[in-house]
């Protein structure tokens, strides 16, 4: 790549006097510029996969703002759907639907002719197709106004900060934004540097640490005990809500940097009292576009109990496949859905007594890390392997490093885990940023000091991609 994400994110900073001193009418072209380069630093010629979104969609809203008659709106809707979720399916989903149908057919002595695409997925794709696919339904709907400027449009689908990761920001959110005059501003900044630090402590030295020992046990399942695998499974929840909420602050913070507002993302799913509220605070941005664009249109819950329940199945099925092209995913995408449908049964129901709230916490966490098994599971027979075993416990094969050979690791893992769980206590009783700003000057660039020190002397640097960029 022609930049990693630290050096391109390292590299801005020091353009930072540069970005403020243009006038704003240049200010957005380099965006879009830079927006371009960071996606072409990987794969070139793929970057015309977001020219063609970008046009598409932008043509067809702009069509769809002069006719006031929405059936007359439609055919601009559904060419801009067709167009992006076509794209989508050719290099996410044909492979996968064209394996399946291969192995329905030999089932049943048959010959399939139709062979592999073997497309190589682009980088975000999943993303900048919901973010710009969401514009399109919103102008439909005259719930947004088109955006009239092809550049600035151009910039909301690219927008690098969280082009490859999200969060999936509404063109109601971000694009007015484009348009505000931006003002250098310490306190701004700051804050935004103190974000994208954090984020940078969660991705490598907490996930990437974890990471060692779970791709170990998840890529060798049948090698390792029923408590290895339960600390493995565990291990996996918090390096996949490190992984993904790392990026999801330093986009927050990269972009505040910047001059603009992101949504929040996260909001610590692991303290949710029921699944209702896990997902309202994992993965926010893509829960709620499933929410407006999907179950809501399907009926959401203000249908007959069984039409509920389907919606609801629906609902999180697509959502287990949008992460995915893999039956794993649609499984965990299916077990969420018996969770909600399962909790609102108990919900209603009198012969079940109300826990209270600090045992739901517990029992929400270890019915989510079961389903992360079918997630980071490399197929179905691995996850179910790793199911079959979890009460293969062997105590007398357990060590302290319980993983790998490496004991001093495994404990500094601990170690940062209890960090990250007291950080979040802290926080949940307000911002922890402004509470450090307000700290002597001497506190804070201690802190600033030793976090740094913390990331560069701690931090696993092995090229661990963002989980979510393959999605």
């Amino acid at each position: 790549m022609l930049f990693n994400s630290l050096e391109f994110i390292l590299f801005l900073l020091v353009v930072l006097p540069l970005y403020f001193g243009i006038t704003h009418r240049f200010r957005w072209m380099l965006m879009l510029v830079a927006s371009y380069v960071f996606y072409m630093s990987w794969k070139p010629e793929y970057i015309l996969l977001i020219v063609g979104s970008t046009l598409i969609d932008y043509f067809a809203g702009y069509r769809m703002s002069g006719i006031p008659e929405k059936a007359a709106r439609r055919p601009y809707l559904y060419s801009s759907l067709l167009a992006n979720f076509g794209l989508l399916f050719s290099f996410k989903y044909f492979d996968f639907f064209n394996e399946s149908a291969k192995v329905l057919f030999e089932a049943f002595d048959g010959r399939y002719p139709i062979g592999a695409l073997e497309l190589i997925l682009p980088v975000g794709i999943s993303f900048y197709t919901f973010q710009t696919v969401s514009y399109t339904i919103d102008v439909y709907n005259g719930t947004t106004k088109a955006e009239k400027h092809l550049g600035i449009f151009a910039l909301f689908v690219a927008f690098f900060p969280q082009l490859v990761a999200g969060p999936i920001e509404r063109s109601s959110h971000l694009l007015p934004q484009f348009r505000v005059k931006v003002e250098f501003d310490y306190e701004r900044i700051r804050n935004g540097l103190m974000l994208m630090a954090w984020g940078y402590f969660k991705k490598v030295v907490i996930a990437d640490r974890l990471a060692v020992f779970v791709n170990q046990v998840y890529n060798n399942p049948d090698e390792f005990t029923g408590l290895q695998l339960i600390v493995a499974t565990v291990f996996f929840a918090y390096q996949i809500y490190c992984d993904f909420s790392a990026y999801s602050d330093i986009a927050v913070g990269l972009a505040q940097v910047l001059g603009f507002d992101l949504m929040r993302n996260f909001n610590h799913p692991y303290a949710s009292q029921s699944f209702s509220e896990f997902w309202k605070r994992w993965h926010i941005s893509l829960s709620s576009w499933f929410r407006d664009y999907v179950y809501i249109p399907l009926g959401g819950n203000r249908v007959i109990k069984w039409r509920w329940f389907y919606n609801l199945a629906i609902t999180f099925l697509l959502s287990g496949l949008w992460h995915g092209a893999n039956w794993t995913f649609a499984i965990w995408g299916g077990l969420h859905a018996l969770y909600l449908i399962g909790e609102i049964l108990l919900s209603r129901s009198k012969l079940v007594p109300s826990l209270p709230g600090w045992t739901k916490v517990p029992i929400i966490f270890a019915l989510t890390s079961f389903a992360w098994i079918f997630f980071r599971a490399n197929s179905v027979d691995d996850a179910f392997l790793i199911i079959s075993k979890l009460f293969d416990w062997k105590i007398d094969q357990v060590s302290l490093a319980m993983i790998n050979d490496d004991s001093y690791q495994f404990v500094l893992a601990i170690i940062f885990l209890i960090v990250l769980e007291c950080v979040q206590v802290i926080q949940r009783s307000g911002p922890l940023r402004p509470r450090i700003a307000a700290q002597p000057a001497w506190v804070r660039w201690s802190l600033y000091a030793g976090g740094t020190c913390v990331i560069l002397f701690f931090g696993v640097f092995t090229e661990q991609e963002f989980i979510y960029f393959q999605f």
